[in-house]
């Protein structure tokens, strides 16, 4: 569920009431912890934390005009999503999440291939998050994003 919103004020400003607290925990967490040179902007109908082209002129390869994806965080219906493009990309960092997330959590991990879920707001690990959020830098994002996923 994409939100038409056209900043990223305006986009917490449509969260749901029972989401809201949790989610601005979040996007605290990872402005917190993010490393430099990151910027955060209305991503795919959410919040995203890109490499802007100032710093990666080519964007992302299927859609050149968008600068490189690197997180996003949305609030859906029924959870909380968090989408980390370096832990789909990078085996190690997933494996490493995977890990770490019962050690944060009673609740059993809710994860696609780089997608994960919240349903319970109360329950998201912000320390676990913050220690993945800080993982990748720029740099190296834009290294495994040219290796791993860019198309050539």
């Amino acid at each position: 569920m994409q939100s038409s919103a056209q900043s990223v004020e305006e986009y917490i400003r449509q969260v749901p009431d029972n989401q809201r607290e949790a989610f601005v925990l979040l996007q605290k967490t990872i402005l917190d912890n993010l490393p430099i040179g990151f910027s955060e902007e209305i991503s795919y109908g959410m919040i995203g934390y890109v490499v802007p082209h100032s710093t990666y002129p080519k964007g992302y390869h299927s859609t050149p005009k968008l600068p490189l994806p690197f997180l996003n965080i949305a609030a859906q219906k029924n959870f909380i999503a968090l989408y980390h493009m370096g832990v789909y990309a990078n085996t190690e960092l997933l494996n490493w999440f995977t890990v770490e997330y019962p050690k944060h959590s009673k609740l059993k991990l809710n994860m696609g291939k780089g997608c994960i879920r919240f349903k319970n707001g109360s329950a998201i690990p912000y320390a676990l998050i913050a220690e993945l959020v800080s993982k990748i830098g720029v740099a190296d994002w834009i290294n495994l994003y040219e290796s791993k996923i860019k198309k050539k």
